[in-house]
């Protein structure tokens, strides 16, 4: 799937990301990005197991946890890098807009995985994306990407509601989706 940049997603729930290019490199395309987070929003506990995220704060207070320590913070000029592999959240620690920018690298799939996240956030109207569309990019996109889920939900929900999905012809939306990335 190509995509015209800049490219702008919102998730309808405080979180707007904008893919403004991307720069190809022999270690494998760079993603260059702005985001625009309301103040306490951000994304869940999540794992890209191939991209490294590097966020330079340009305004606000960022705060964020890498999994297992504690949490750090985050404000104007500095720089927070999540490597690859690595569960992490991050989310906006202050009372304005947090506004950053940054890169993802290589890119791989995450451009179509994060706008599809965020329009089934929309079309839920809920941080929780629609439940089809979330089973869909969770199992298809494991190799990639990881949300932290309740065991049971990952592995009896999601299992299940995406076999259901499947059943009722709940995604054909997603024809054309680029295939996931293996190790």
């Amino acid at each position: 799937m190509e995509y015209k940049f800049p490219h702008t997603i919102e998730n309808g729930h405080g979180e707007k990301l904008t893919f403004l290019s991307l720069e190809k490199n022999l270690e494998g395309d760079k993603l260059i990005v702005e985001n625009f987070v309301a103040p306490k929003a951000g994304p869940p506990m999540h794992t890209h197991y191939f991209q490294k995220e590097a966020l330079t704060v340009v305004s606000g207070k960022i705060g964020y946890i890498v999994k297992g320590e504690q949490a750090r913070y985050a404000e104007a000029g500095e720089t927070v890098v999540f490597a690859a592999g690595v569960p992490h959240r991050f989310w906006n620690a202050g009372n304005d807009t947090l506004h950053c920018k940054g890169d993802i690298s290589p890119a791989n799939t995450i451009v179509f995985f994060l706008s599809s996240i965020f329009a089934a956030q929309k079309k839920s109207g809920s941080p929780k994306p629609e439940m089809f569309d979330a089973a869909f990019l969770v199992t298809r996109y494991a190799s990639e990407f990881d949300l932290e889920l309740p065991w049971f939900v990952k592995k009896v929900i999601i299992p299940a509601t995406y076999r259901i999905g499947k059943a009722l012809g709940k995604y054909k939306h997603f024809v054309n989706a680029p295939a996931p990335v293996k190790s």
